[in-house]
Formats: structure tokens, C-alpha cells, sequence
């Protein structure tokens, strides 16, 4: 199995076992269906209702949507190279490289970034996570990253009597470059599902039909009601995947997937499977007449000018891929040795190398490109690949019967197991087995690729996915974040499995009318990590209700009974304000604390303008020199970004 996903267990593992990669097109019809009514869904008041999906949903901002509403709406700063946005005759950018700054981003972060990546080629405990990577991070239409670290080629071969790789001779071996070619495993669904998407724009498939409509042999095993839109979000009820690889024949693959019994009935769970994009496959065989591999060259890669992007690479571009692993019975399906410009899914290899899940290979710039697409609306210079409704569609979330597997039409959202900071519920992204990532956040228009060869020489050295959390941190904390008034604002920080508090002196409260007000900004791991609002007179803490307000995105001030608050916020400062007549006539001690647990982190929060009224008397304000020294901060700093 070549998906990740399904390893997002409380420890951050992912998957320990995966199948086959390799193939070259399964429908063999020339016979094109036309379906009529093209993509099931229609516009309601202005937002996007997927029939069957359960969903009513806004449209998603993208393309320097924060650069639209710039920092004077209390958002992350728009970049000086973000693209306009999704408004008419916008400007959509092309990628070209510039420095930090000219990306709207902070430089020290991105340096980080690389710093952080470099210590996961050293045992993480006990291996390296990968042998190589290359970095890609960007915003609007700048790449302000662009690193190769590593080996592309290492290892000739695992000794598992040892544990150890066995290395190449130093001459033999492979620097990472910034061009190097890498098995991208299942990011290749997002491909897939692009493709899908295109044809139902085009109206010869339909998001509510049944995939038994296209194939008739696919209702075998009860699974008459799966649709398409079931496949598109892991919804179906498949499992995982099953050796097609043992199968000699092209009608024996198939014919086991003709006769899989579901593990669940259709939409009424989550379970990330790769025969779901198997089966999507062979639907677009069918309609079109074609196989997936032109699909991808026609439809995307030819048009996008992503040259380095295919199934199946020439033998000629070896030298530039990445190695993976030396596959071998029994942690691999298959005896092929070292595993090195042919695919390392053994279902996809079993299947000449083009299958739905896997087998796509590519490099770093053409995946800046496919994410540089997407946030532009579905075009990149003058190459348009989707319209902008249908790009809406891949940042909607069809899942909402499942909190926590968040899912547009192939693209997970909302996943900070591998996202980090860069997780907001418009963030859209995959991995693959491999070692590979693709990040995107519309809300501000960053992208983030990271392809390493962690299986190389072994998959069993890697678990978790902590480069790619790492290395989305430090892009989502390079966009800064302008305090609300003035030249700094108190940051929480950012680190995991910690306490951090913001306190205030000790203050005698006089009036009925006596209240806190400040301006706060906060992106957490929802529900894991919060931010808390507490009062003492001496002995314990207790939580102080609050209510807060965005302006020009809610009229009325939203309550926060608990004195606490988690999640997403819009990336907007919110006002907020405290009663605090509770605490009349004694001595109050007023803090924000910030906690978070071990594993994943936000953006983490900012406070700024903290004020304390005393009736019409100002007993605190942070913005007087004396005041503000009178602060005690643990795990928080001044920040101007």
C-alpha cells in the first residue's frame, strides 16, 4: 500500500506495511461514455452544495486571498509577489525564485527549515529518516526554497541480519539535486482525482453516479452503491488494498477487485484505501479511451510544461531519480533488489507501472507548478487546467461526517500530522509511502514540497512523518504575523509538549464595569492545544470567560464561556473582552496560558493592546513603558512578525 494516511495514530506512525507500484493503463475500451449532466453540485447563496456530500460549504480564498485583505484586516501579511487572488482578470503568478523578502516571507524560519530537514539525515533515534530531500517552499509566485540535501543514491542493498544499509562506493554514489526525480507513491492519487475532476467539468462523469454505471463487473462484492464521489474522499468502503500483484494476468488483478467485498457500506465511514483510486482509474480509461499515462501528458503535465513529471521514466533519466529501497522478501510483497527508476509500489509495478494510486514520478519545481496552479484557480500562465468552481471543490471538505478526515475531491485537508502549522481547514495536501509531501494553504498562499527517498535502503528506518512537520513549522512561522497595533505583539511560541504564560501584575478592581480588553489572534491543533484566560487571588487559577469579535467577518461578539479557545480563528485578530466585575474590591492576577501536547503544534498566538479598565479609570495598559515591565513572561516573547 502506498498511502501514509492511514497511519495517524496517536504516537504520529505511519503505515508500516504498503503494497506494489508499477504499471501501464488497465481499461482497454475505446468507447467513450457521455454522461449528461455533468459534475453534481450547484451554487446556493453563494456557497458550493455537493449533492450526497452533506455539505454547504463557502468557497474557499485562494491565490493571496490574505493579500487581498491586507495587514490593516489583522492578517498575516500579504506577501509583495502574492498572486490577486480568484477575482476577475486577477493576476494569477507564475513561479520564478526570489529571497525571502520579495515572497512576503521571514528568512531566519526558511533557514531553520533546512537546518531541521539536515538533522533527520543522522539517526532519528535509531536511522536516518531518509538518505536525501529536496526542499521546496514558496509563496505567491516566488520560490524562496529551493535546497537539495543528502544522497539520491546511497545503498546498494539492506543487510538485515545487521540492520544496516549496505553502501555504495563513494564514487558510486548520488548527490540530491535540485532536479532530482522522485517515486512520488500516492501523491500520484492527486493526479488521478485532477483528472477525474477535469472530466467532470466536462460532464462525461458524474460525482453522484455509481461506479457500476461505468463497469458494470465492479458491483460484484455488494458494491452497486459505491459512487464516484465515494472514491474521490476514501469513503467507499474498500480496505486498505490487497495483493493484486499476485495475480499473473491483467483479468486476474481485476477480477479481484470485480469481487472485493466492502469492509463497510458506502459513505457511512473513513478508510483510506488505494483501490479507490484503482477503480477511478479505470473509469477514466473507459470514458476516455485513453490510458492514465496520456491522460496525465495530454491533460496535465503537457499543458502545465511539468517536463519531468511521468509514469514510467525513460532509462535515460536514471542517473537523476532518487534510489528507494533494496525490496526483498519479507518486508516487500516482491524479490526485485534495489528498487531504482521503476516504481516501488508493487501493485502498480505488478500493473506495467500506471495505476490510479501510484507511479507517478516528478521533481520538486513541477510540483511547485501543480501547487502554484491550484492556488492561481487552475491556471498557470496561459495554460488552464480546471476552472476555478472546480478547483473550489479539490479545498472543500466532503467528509463532514468525519471530523478528523477532513477530504476534498482527493486531496486531504486539515491534517496536522504531516502538515504542522500549515494546517487550517483550507489546507490541501497528500504524501506518498516514499518519503514525499505536497502542501498547500490558500489562506496564505504558500506552498511547501518535500521529497525524500525515506525508504531507501529499507522502509522500516522511518516512522512518523517529523521532517515533514518540521519543515511545515518553519514555513508557516516564516509568514509573518503584524501585531495589531504598534511595533510588537506577545507571541506564545510555537513549541510542542509545553506551558507557556503571559501574566499580569496584581491589580485592585473598584468599579462594577471593571474589564479586560486586548486584541487576539490564535491557530492551535484544535482541541489539543488551547489558549486559556485565568484569574487568581493568590491560590489557584481560575478560568475567566471572555468574548471576542472579528471584525467584518461576524456582527456579534462570539462567547467563550470555558475562558479558553482552540482551533482555527481565520488568521484575523479578534477583540476581546472580559468581565471582571466578579473580582470587585480584591486583588486579581490576570494570565494567558498557552499549552500544547507532544505531538503537533499551530501557528501558535499572539496577544496585543492589553488593557485593563477600571470603570473609566485605565489601571493597565501595556502600551506604557511601566506597565509593560511589569509583565511576567514564561515561554513568551515580543514579536513584530
Amino acid at each position: 500500500m502506498t498511502g501514509d494516511t492511514n497511519g495517524r495514530a496517536a504516537d504520529g506512525r505511519e503505515g508500516a506495511h504498503e503494497g506494489p507500484e508499477r504499471a501501464g493503463g488497465l481499461g482497454t475500451s475505446t468507447d467513450a461514455r457521455t454522461a449528461g449532466s455533468g459534475i453534481a453540485r450547484r451554487r446556493v447563496g453563494g456557497g458550493i452544495l455537493a449533492l450526497g456530500g452533506a455539505l454547504a460549504l463557502t468557497p474557499i480564498p485562494l491565490a493571496g486571498a490574505a493579500a487581498r485583505r491586507g495587514p490593516g484586516a489583522g492578517t498575516a501579511d500579504g506577501a509583495a509577489d502574492t498572486g490577486a487572488g480568484m477575482d476577475s482578470g486577477a493576476h494569477r503568478p507564475t513561479l520564478r525564485r526570489g529571497s525571502a523578502a520579495r515572497a512576503g516571507l521571514l528568512q531566519e524560519p526558511l533557514d531553520q527549515l533546512v537546518r531541521d530537514a539536515e538533522a533527520y539525515l543522522a539517526d532519528s533515534p535509531e536511522h536516518p529518516w531518509y538518505a536525501g530531500a529536496v526542499l521546496l517552499a514558496g509563496r505567491g509566485g516566488t520560490v524562496a526554497l529551493h535546497r537539495p540535501i543528502g544522497k539520491a543514491v546511497r545503498y546498494a542493498a539492506y543487510d538485515e541480519k545487521t540492520d544496516t544499509g549496505v553502501e555504495f562506493p563513494a564514487d558510486q554514489q548520488i548527490a540530491m539535486a535540485e532536479d532530482t526525480v522522485f517515486d512520488l507513491a500516492s501523491i500520484s492519487k492527486l493526479f488521478t482525482s485532477l483528472l477525474a475532476v477535469q472530466q467532470i467539468e466536462r460532464g462525461t462523469l458524474e460525482l453522484e453516479a455509481t461506479v457500476a454505471s461505468y463497469l458494470p463487473d465492479f458491483a460484484g462484492g455488494g458494491k452497486q452503491d459505491v459512487t464516484v464521489r465515494h472514491l474521490l474522499t476514501h469513503t467507499s468502503g474498500f480496505r486498505s488494498w490487497i495483493p493484486l500483484y499476485e495475480e499473473p494476468t491483467r483479468e486476474g488483478k481485476l477480477q479481484r477487485l470485480w469481487e472485493e467485498v466492502p469492509a463497510s457500506t458506502p459513505g457511512s465511514a473513513y478508510l483510506y484505501s488505494d483501490l479507490n483510486l484503482i477503480s477511478l482509474q479505470l473509469i477514466l480509461e473507459k470514458i476516455t479511451g485513453r490510458p492514465l499515462d496520456a491522460l496525465l501528458r495530454d491533460e496535465i503535465t503537457a499543458p502545465l510544461g511539468m517536463h519531468r513529471t511521468r509514469y514510467n521514466p525513460p532509462a535515460t533519466w536514471k542517473p537523476k531519480i532518487a534510489a528507494t529501497e533494496d525490496a526483498r522478501l519479507p518486508w516487500s510483497g516482491l524479490e526485485r533488489g534495489l528498487v531504482w527508476g521503476e516504481v516501488h509500489d508493487e501493485n502498480a509495478f505488478g500493473l506495467d507501472g500506471v495505476a490510479g494510486h501510484a507511479g507517478v514520478f516528478s521533481c520538486a519545481w513541477d510540483l511547485a507548478v501543480l501547487a502554484r496552479t491550484l492556488l492561481n484557480g487552475g491556471v498557470y500562465g496561459r495554460a488552464r487546467i480546471l476552472s476555478e468552481e472546480s478547483v473550489d471543490l479539490l479545498f472543500t471538505d466532503f467528509n463532514t461526517a468525519f471530523p478528523g478526515d477532513e477530504h476534498g475531491l482527493g486531496f486531504e485537508l486539515y491534517q496536522h500530522w504531516y502538515m504542522g502549522a500549515m494546517a487550517t481547514p483550507r489546507s490541501a495536501g497528500h504524501t506518498g509511502f516514499t518519503g514525499t509531501s505536497l502542501v498547500l494553504d490558500p489562506s496564505t498562499d504558500t506552498f511547501l514540497v518535500v521529497l525524500g527517498n525515506s525508504v531507501h535502503p529499507v522502509r522500516s528506518w522511518r516512522s512518523g512523518s517529523a521532517p515533514r512537520v518540521a519543515a511545515a513549522n518553519q514555513l508557516a512561522r516564516a509568514v509573518p504575523v503584524r501585531p495589531e497595533r504598534g511595533r510588537t505583539a506577545w507571541f506564545s511560541g510555537m513549541a510542542s509538549a509545553s506551558t507557556a504564560t503571559l501574566t499580569l501584575p496584581a491589580l485592585r478592581l473598584h468599579s462594577a464595569r471593571a474589564r479586560l480588553e486586548c486584541t487576539l489572534w490564535w491557530d492551535t491543533e484544535r482541541a489539543a492545544d488551547a489558549l486559556f484566560l485565568e484569574a487568581s487571588e493568590g491560590q489557584d487559577w481560575q478560568p475567566v470567560p471572555f468574548t471576542t469579535l472579528a471584525p467584518g467577518h461576524r456582527p456579534d461578539p462570539q462567547p467563550h464561556p470555558t475562558g479558553s479557545v482552540t482551533g482555527w480563528s481565520g488568521r484575523v485578530w479578534h477583540r476581546l473582552e472580559a468581565d471582571l466585575t466578579a473580582w470587585r474590591g480584591r486583588d486579581v492576577t490576570l494570565r494567558w496560558r498557552y499549552a500544547t501536547d507532544r505531538l503537533y503544534v499551530g501557528r501558535g498566538a499572539y496577544v496585543d493592546g492589553l488593557r485593563v479598565r477600571d470603570g473609566v479609570r485605565t489601571v493597565f495598559d501595556a502600551e506604557r513603558p511601566r506597565d509593560a515591565g511589569r509583565i511576567e513572561a514564561t515561554g513568551w516573547a515580543p514579536s513584530a512578525d
